[in-house]
């Protein structure tokens, strides 16, 4: 007989499992009083920033920062659990496969716990200036009316963060996953290209006629109806309320039944999905092993091939080679494209691409004990997982050179774009290599790609922009170089930039492997996940 049990018991238990993650984990506390720290300033200068056109008593700007803002908010909630934090799977839905649940009490329950949580709390408070704006400019009707809309805004932003990497995960599990993200990179690339265009278009010609009417248009969508009910009544449109509530509940309720529905298919999956997998075995060798074939039969060769192949098939790892294709390869061309100049830009890519190996013992969890075992040697370890992944990485960095050469009408820029990205590539392998020994976390068994065990994503998106600033500020001098002596650097920025991505990697290499030989049962521990 099924069981509905209430929202209150899943938060109890989210909240339990975080509790009992951060016990004995030093670090993690760390981390976390860390993170919500820093999730407390962003809350504060959240709401000082939404506040600020109702103490200065602009009501136009109000309603423009409000629907904007809202709306860059819940954009914020769908993209960076992809590309920074992950989603948290404290309480993994596949958990509940086998208990008697009513899949309406399970997906409340699971909303409403991920609701218990620092990013939904910050939000909360930041969006809470857009309710004094709206009572200063329109009185206590406008400030009711915008409450609704801030509660309804973080719902909004958890649902869109949950139904779409619960589908994105569902989708990557299959064998068609290359075709699913050839889909969701056109998908990605449709939706930042037209915002990137509006967003630059509308700054630099500073026409605020032009923005008006852009966040006209998106207050009546679900990014920003919710954000705007209060300008709506400050601006005397009472009629426009009940409309916009209505969109944003027909939203809410599309993207709950699009979550339950890709949950429910990922717990059949995860009950009967091994049987049907193995029932059709392929007699041709896999592509990747032909495409392998060259390397050495070495230890070091084996290694290679095994990470190369794991990146190429296992979903967690493919998610974020997809993730960085999206940011790394999109981004750069568009801020050409627009004017915006992507030269500064390609450290960041060359770093983030390093960023996908801040936790690469996290990806195998209790099965590096294989390697322990082996006594596989720190320095090797660490170089046939670099190579691995170089395999995959370095034809992005070569591609994004050249589209950012030839869009920006300079093909003779291409080697020396590609030198940077190169540069900023190996400084950023020599910086997340000893973090991927020290800090490295257990994943939460799941099929999720994206999902995180209780305060893995902090750990992740903290550790994540450590690293991203450490890169940036170590290839700072070869900035300053290329702008003080551009018409020379022309000439010496692809071999100053390889020399010195590989002098960077040869010591944090030596470093982080070093550290592995003296820290692998450590490190085993940290990754195995607790049962």
């Amino acid at each position: 007989m099924a069981v509905s049990p209430g929202p209150a018991t899943f938060v109890r238990l989210r909240i339990r499992l975080t509790v009992n993650g951060l016990r004995g984990q030093t670090w993690r506390v760390v981390l976390f009083v860390v993170g919500v720290l820093m999730a407390a300033g962003l809350a504060v200068s959240g709401y000082t920033l939404f506040a600020l056109p109702g103490l200065l008593g602009e009501e136009r700007a109000a309603g423009l920062l409000a629907t904007l803002g809202g709306a860059g908010v819940v954009l914020g909630w769908l993209f960076f659990p992809l590309v920074f934090f992950g989603v948290d799977e404290s309480l993994d839905p596949a958990r509940f496969a086998l208990l008697p649940l009513r899949r309406r009490a399970l997906i409340g329950g699971l909303l409403a716990a991920s609701l218990a949580g620092v990013p939904a709390v910050a939000t909360l408070g930041a969006t809470a200036g857009t309710v004094y704006a709206a009572a200063v400019l329109g009185g206590a009707g406008a400030a009711v009316v915008q409450v609704a809309g801030v509660l309804l805004g973080v719902l909004l932003c958890a649902a869109v963060s949950r139904a779409v990497t619960s589908a994105f995960a569902t989708a990557l599990r299959s064998r068609r996953a290359r075709d699913t993200a050839t889909v969701l990179l056109a998908v990605v690339a449709a939706l930042l290209g037209p915002l990137q265009f509006l967003v630059l278009a509308s700054a630099q010609n500073a026409d605020w006629d032009r923005v008006e009417r852009v966040a006209g248009v998106v207050g009546w969508t679900p990014l920003g109806a919710p954000y705007s009910l209060g300008s709506e009544v400050a601006a005397g449109r009472v009629w426009a309320v009940p409309v916009k509530l209505l969109i944003v509940v027909v939203a809410l309720g599309l993207l709950v039944w699009w979550w339950s529905a890709t949950v429910e298919r990922a717990m059949v999956g995860t009950a009967g999905g091994t049987r049907a997998s193995a029932a059709a075995p392929s007699v041709r060798p896999p592509v990747d092993q032909l495409l392998l074939a060259w390397l050495p039969r070495t230890r070091f060769g084996a290694l290679t091939a095994r990470e190369a192949r794991y990146w190429w098939r296992e979903s967690r790892r493919r998610a974020s080679l997809i993730t960085f294709a999206v940011v790394g390869v999109f981004l750069p061309v568009m801020l050409t494209v627009t004017g915006g100049g992507a030269g500064g830009f390609l450290p960041f890519v060359g770093a983030l691409a390093a960023i996908s190996l801040a936790n690469q013992f996290g990806y195998e969890g209790s099965a590096y004990a294989a390697n322990v075992a082996a006594g596989v040697p720190g320095r090797v370890e660490l170089w046939s997982r670099t190579a691995g992944f170089s395999l995959f990485v370095l034809p992005l960095l070569t591609v994004i050179a050249v589209v950012v050469g030839l869009a920006a009408g300079r093909p003779a820029t291409i080697p020396t774009l590609f030198g940077t990205l190169i540069a900023s590539y190996g400084v950023g392998l020599a910086v997340v290599l000893p973090v991927s020994v020290r800090a490295a976390f257990a994943l939460p068994d799941t099929q999720n790609p994206f999902a995180v065990s209780s305060g893995g994503g902090l750990a992740k998106g903290l550790l994540t922009f450590a690293a991203l600033f450490a890169t940036l500020a170590a290839t700072a001098p070869l900035q300053l170089a290329a702008y003080l002596v551009e018409d020379v650097w022309r000439w010496i920025g692809l071999p100053v930039g390889i020399g010195y991505a590989a002098l960077a990697y040869l010591i944090g290499s030596r470093l982080g492997g070093d550290l592995l030989d003296r820290r692998m049962p450590e490190v085993l521990a940290a990754v195995t996940p607790n049962r």
